[in-house]
């Protein structure tokens, strides 16, 4: 008896050993510093979460992640500001001092949700973008294309998928199936593409799947034209979109002039750009990389008297809103007021604010061209 209770307690250890060696092997690939060029691999499972997002969407997406000092401050407005909906939250959210993309997310309080609970992928996100923008519009395609020979990646009463060519290239396209509706879905990366093997996860929560042969759950519709009104013209009109075949995010200028968004660094107020990075509402976060710090920190100095006059126009916006909405008062964010992600200025001040920003994130884990194309959809 002693002998057989000595062979189960050592099968047992085996077991065990085992069971950790498998998990140890099972466990998230390590981080690469974060001024390294990403390969092809790591950054598909560096997308992987987002890839399957309407087109609209995950464009503005990738373009707000290149300022997540200001998602972050979004979202504590929000959080700060729960009552706030529909059409007086887009006016209140043009007061605030962040990028248009930032600026217009408040809509999807479900996105918000996920990019700040892993700033640390949020950032390193934005940082891929600003550095390797076209790798990583490639990696959305090939992941996309896995999932639609899958099966898993089909057109549903929430969305279309279809397979264009841009530029002789095949690209596949996902568009809301309403024009006045977004479904932004929940999908857990692991049923599409596997366990992340070069880059992790974000550590967000990835709700079941419903049943058998189902991979996407949907959050609930979203109707824009409660929050934009009557003027509000469709999934075409939207702020951001692919411009796949040149590797390139095409801005809807005349969307965030009309909505009264930030636009200062908008060389034109209406038709379609090719969208650049605003160092300005950087906010002193660091770059990733030296060439990327050196080709923008002199580019925040070049508008802050814009910035300083756009500022003074917004703040008297605020008070004539605050005026008309009674006793309703919402507070405005002001990156100056000496909060956590106050005083974000340029030189050695950002560089303190940045790094006690950072500090309660956990440490950094971690363009293309084209002639614009029109403003409708395409």
């Amino acid at each position: 008896m002693r002998r057989f209770r000595t062979v189960t307690v050592l099968c047992g250890l085996f077991l065990l050993s085992q069971d950790g060696l498998l998990r140890a092997q099972q466990a998230p690939p390590q981080l690469p510093p974060p001024d390294q060029t990403l390969s092809p691999q790591q950054l598909e499972n560096l997308v992987a979460p987002v890839a399957l997002y309407p087109d609209p969407l995950l464009s503005q997406i990738l373009v707000a992640a290149t300022y997540p000092l200001e998602v972050v401050q979004a979202y504590q407005w929000m959080q700060r500001n729960p009552g706030v909906t529909g059409a007086v939250l887009i006016q209140v959210a043009q007061q605030q001092n962040w990028d248009p993309s930032v600026q217009a997310l408040v809509v999807f309080p479900d996105v918000m949700k996920r990019l700040n609970d892993d700033v640390t992928w949020t950032t390193n996100l934005g940082n891929a973008f600003l550095a390797q923008q076209a790798e990583v519009m490639d990696a959305v395609q090939r992941l996309r294309q896995q999932a639609q020979q899958a099966g898993k990646l089909t057109s549903s009463a929430q969305q279309v998928v279809t397979t264009a060519k841009q530029d002789a290239a095949p690209v596949i396209e996902i568009e809301p199936a309403d024009p006045a509706v977004i479904y932004v879905p929940f999908y857990d990366p692991v049923w599409f593409w596997g366990p992340p093997l070069y880059y992790p996860y974000p550590l967000w929560f990835w709700p079941p799947m419903p049943g058998a042969g189902v991979f996407f759950s949907f959050g609930p519709g979203i109707g824009i034209g409660g929050f934009f009104g009557r003027g509000w013209g469709g999934w075409g009109g939207w702020g951001w979109h692919f411009g796949w075949g040149a590797h390139t995010v095409i801005v809807n200028n005349a969307f965030i002039h009309r909505y009264n968004f930030n636009s200062a660094h908008l060389a034109q107020l209406h038709g379609s750009s090719v969208w650049e990075h605003d160092a300005f509402h950087r906010q002193g976060v660091p770059y990733a990389r030296p060439a990327l710090a050196a080709r923008y920190q002199s580019a925040v100095r070049e508008n802050l008297r814009a910035r300083a006059t756009q500022q003074a126009r917004a703040q008297s916006r605020a008070a004539k809103t605050e005026e008309r909405m009674g006793n309703r008062t919402v507070p405005q964010n002001n990156p100056r007021s000496g909060g956590v992600f106050g005083g974000m200025e340029n030189g050695r001040a950002a560089s303190i604010h940045s790094d006690h920003g950072f500090s309660s994130m956990g440490s950094m884990r971690g363009g293309g061209g084209g002639a614009p194309r029109g403003g409708g959809r395409r």
